[in-house]
């Protein structure tokens, strides 16, 4: 019993020196698992090993998510998809976390109301448990985070920062208008990004309404072409689901923005 307990105890001291105290409760708790089950050495110490990993990356993931700026924690499976059932494929794929390593975008088109935000949310969390940083804003927010760094004399130093983030969102793009300072400093992010790391836009206009937005048409040119170049690009169709039940069939900004083809 006293070598149980000397064992036990220096298990402890280890775990602890390796900072990694939950192999504490793991090595005990698999221990009589392992003798009753004829494991070897090997075996057992994977499986402890395993149980702090799994851990480790669960409680990361969380503190990732966390730090995001999420609006909400909104899942891809708590997302309606009967109501967007052409999506669900290409967001199944995207669920793989693979466009992450190749540094690619993704950008969600679509009236207001149909799921835009969420699946952008849900795509973080994704990214988040895959391990990479997030970080999460509307369109005007980055707008505002850039104009100070940039009045500051530290917008290089940010777009810098911000490339370590392994996905960036961007929500909301096209409900407000920028001015033309702000349209190149958003440019900027753009560009910074670049086959370095990767965005996901929302925007309840099409491609086309994007040279209004950001008030010049070839500044929304040279901007989408480096978004679209290695991207999915997903058009959400229907009414508002904040509307359903209410008596109201179509909002005012539906029918310009389902008439025309994103492009």
């Amino acid at each position: 019993m006293a070598g149980k307990t000397d064992v036990a105890k220096q298990i402890t001291y280890l775990a602890g020196a390796l900072k990694a105290p939950r192999i504490t409760e793991a090595a005990a708790r698999m221990a009589d698992q392992a003798r009753d089950a004829g494991w070897s050495f090997e075996d057992y110490l994977a499986a402890v090993l395993e149980r702090e990993v799994s851990a480790r990356n669960a409680s990361g993931a969380e503190l990732r998510i966390k730090a995001a700026g999420l609006p909400s924690r909104k899942t891809l499976e708590d997302f309606d998809w009967d109501a967007q059932p052409a999506t669900r494929q290409q967001i199944a794929a995207l669920a793989s976390g693979g466009f992450l390593l190749e540094a690619q975008n993704v950008v969600l088109l679509g009236p207001p109301g149909t799921g835009k935000t969420h699946l952008a949310t849900a795509l973080g969390i994704v990214a988040a448990r895959h391990g990479h940083r997030v970080l999460f804003a509307t369109a005007t927010d980055w707008v505002t985070r850039l104009t100070d760094a940039h009045r500051q004399g530290n917008l290089p130093r940010e777009l810098t920062r911000l490339r370590r983030y392994g996905l960036i969102i961007v929500d909301e793009v096209g409900y407000l208008p920028f001015e033309q300072d702000a349209a190149n400093l958003f440019f900027q992010l753009v560009s910074s990004r670049y086959e370095h790391a990767s965005l996901i836009l929302t925007s309840n206009l099409p491609f086309s309404g994007w040279g209004g937005v950001f008030g010049d048409q070839a500044v929304a040119a040279a901007m989408i072409d480096r978004i679209v170049h290695h991207a999915d690009v997903l058009t959400l169709k229907g009414a508002s689901y904040r509307l359903r039940g209410r008596g109201i069939d179509s909002l005012p900004s539906i029918r310009t923005t389902t008439d025309e083809t994103p492009g």
